[in-house]
């Protein structure tokens, strides 16, 4: 899987068909989402894939400081970088499962999410 950021163009129109998180323009398809992309097979749908929610608190670095349609550019690919705090539906914080997955304490429910391997140093008690 390749990670990507809104804006980013992902393939051409005439190699796969857009799916869920993307957009098209001019004869290409581009994530509307950050996250990683999925192709099921050659020619066949592409989207995005979650990892990252409205109201996640998210560590990331700062690459570029952008453009006049965006203010900066950030990016989680790093091992460090990612979600640090999130919360379910329930409104209870949940607790990262994997590298990739949060459950909800409550409601044992699962969500994908980019998790940052936070290191012990940074934490604060």
């Amino acid at each position: 899987m390749k990670l990507c950021v809104p804006g980013e163009r992902l393939c051409s129109t005439e190699d796969c068909i857009p799916g869920t998180g993307t957009y098209l323009r001019h004869g290409y398809i581009f994530a509307s989402l950050a996250g990683y992309v999925l192709r099921k097979n050659e020619g066949e749908e592409v989207e995005t894939y979650k990892s990252f929610r409205p109201g996640d608190i998210v560590l990331a670095k700062v690459i570029s400081l952008g453009d006049v349609q965006s203010n900066y550019l950030l990016t989680t690919a790093e091992n460090e970088l990612g979600v640090v705090v999130a919360h379910s539906e329930a409104g209870v914080q949940m607790v990262p499962i994997s590298w990739c997955e949060m459950q909800c304490p409550r409601t044992h429910a699962k969500e994908f999410r980019k998790v940052a391997r936070v290191q012990p140093e940074y934490l604060q008690a």
